[in-house]
Parts: structure tokens; sequence; C-alpha cells
């Protein structure tokens, strides 16, 4: 008799895999949050594992900042295109340009708060129910406390106290008018989880994650990649790194670290030895204590 074991990388897959089941089952209007980034990356190599051989039946949402890496924007349209999906763009500029939200002010103006109300509105505005993301527990301490459906309530807000149980994979998406669920498939993985998945599969990936000279300032321990974003004070000035990203978002809060993992095996080899959290180097978690968990609760990813 041949036993079938899958191992705890294809476990983990096919948890993901159900999930996303589940929800194209339960919920009647779907989106994906893409950001280009190495989960949402893996987010949708699993949506096309699931829905194979058909098309992804939903699209992706990117909330732009307009602070990204050029390589991350680069690295998204070429994906589209390969995955032929529908993406929509939410701009936090137009939200800025109709005065529905104010910047911040400053050296490196951080727009990560901007993106909820940006958020807010795109899902709102394209009657998405279920808004699948790429959070996993092992990242924060406010994201481990997420379960795989998370409840929104018609303001878009969560409630960490008032979450529903999830047994034996039972899944309740059970809503009433204007509210919707955050999904997060890849709530049981770890960095490292993820970095295996990649390089099992051959997934692609933007260059930042390995290493690379670019032109950096070290600022309050973080080295910040320069950008026209950023304002130098006057004992600041850039010089060249071989740096690496172990996660991509805005340039004024994304911090590198210096590095030689320019290949993905080398880059395995480096999680497994870091002694540093993979957003330690996020200087928009660093400015309270619960940044995160009041982020979550207005209406984050």
């Amino acid at each position: 008799m041949h036993l079938y074991k899958l191992n705890h990388i294809r476990q983990l897959e096919s948890e993901a895999i159900h999930i996303m089941r589940e929800v194209a089952a339960q919920f009647e209007n779907p989106v994906l949050m893409f950001s280009g980034g190495k989960d949402s990356i893996t987010m949708a190599r699993l949506a096309q594992k699931a829905f194979w051989p058909g098309k992804i039946p939903f699209p992706f949402l990117h909330v732009d900042t307009g602070h990204n890496f050029d390589e991350t924007i680069e690295f998204r349209d070429n994906l589209m295109d390969e995955l032929g999906v529908d993406l929509i763009v939410a701009h936090v500029q137009d939200m800025i340009d109709e005065g529905r939200v104010k910047e911040e002010k400053g050296p490196n103006p951080s727009r990560n708060k901007l993106q909820i109300p940006t958020l807010l509105r795109a899902l709102e505005e394209n009657n998405f129910d279920a808004a699948f993301g790429g959070a996993r527990r092992d990242e924060e301490k406010a994201r481990a406390k997420e379960r795989f459906f998370s409840h929104r309530d018609e303001f878009g807000q969560w409630d960490p106290k008032n979450q529903r149980p999830e047994l034996w994979n039972l899944y309740n998406g059970h809503k009433s008018q204007g509210e919707h669920f955050r999904v997060f498939p890849l709530s049981n993985w770890t960095e490292m989880d993820v970095w295996q998945y990649i390089a099992a599969e051959g997934i692609d990936i933007p260059n930042l994650y390995l290493a690379h000279t670019r032109d950096v300032v070290e600022r309050e321990g973080t080295y910040l990649a320069k950008s026209k974003f950023i304002t130098l004070s006057e004992d600041e000035e850039y010089e060249k790194k071989q740096v690496r990203f172990r996660t991509i978002g805005d340039m004024t809060c994304t911090g590198a670290f210096k590095s030689d993992a320019d290949t993905i095996p080398q880059v395995i080899e480096e999680v497994a030895s870091a002694r540093i959290t993979e957003r330690g180097n996020r200087t928009d978690d660093k400015r309270a204590e619960a940044a995160m968990e009041e982020r979550k609760k207005q209406g984050y990813f």
C-alpha cells in the first residue's frame, strides 16, 4: 500500500488553496490585495494553482502610495500580464489631491496611514465583499491575533476581541450589509516557509530582495534607499552599500540591511540565522508600541 505524505511546505500550500476555494465558494465578489512583495507574489502563485486550469476568478488590487520602488511597479505590471488578471490600482495621491487625506510633513513622510481610507474607498466602490491579504502571524504581534477569516464592520474596522472561532477548518463568512472580510491564507506560514516555497516553485521575485549595490542613507539604525521622497539633513549623505530588503513597502519607511545574499538559497541561509525580525527595519512599525494594531483597527491590511 502506497502512502502519500505531504511535506511541511506542501501542507501549507494545501491549506492556503483550501481557504482560497472557500472564499470563492462563500463570497460573491472577492479581490486579492497585491503589493508586489514576496507574500503577495506567493499568493498569486497559490491562486493560479487553486483554480487551474481555469483563470484566476477575481481581480487584484494594489493600493499605490506613490512612494514605491520603481522595480516593484515594473515587476507588478509584468506579472499581471503573465497571469492575465485584471489589476485595479487605488492611488493614495488621488485621495490627497481630492483633499480627503492630508500628507505628513518631515524628512521622510510616510503614506502608510493614508492607505487605509484609499483601500476602504476602493473596496466600497467595487463592492468587494472579501479581500485576500498576504499577512502572516509571525510578522508582527498584532497580526498574530488574526484569524483566517477576519471580519470587518461596515466602517472597515477590525475588532480583535470579536473574532469568530475557526474549528475543524470551518470558516464562517456570514456578514451583514456593508461588512466585508479580510482573508489571510498565509496565516500559518513563516518568512522561512515563504522563501522555501519560492525556491521550490521557482518563482521570480523583484531583485530588491537580493543583494545589490544601492545608494542609501543611514537613519536611526536603518538604511533608507535614495529617493526623491527623502530629504537629507545637513549632516547626512548617501553612500553606496551592498544591501537587500526583507520587506518591500514605501521607500520612505522600508529599511535595507547589508547583505551578500544574491541568490535565493543564500537568502534562505541568511533568514535561518537572522536575529532581527522581518519588519525590524520598517520605520513605520517603530513609531509606537502598538502602531500596527492601531492601523489594523482603522482598516489597514
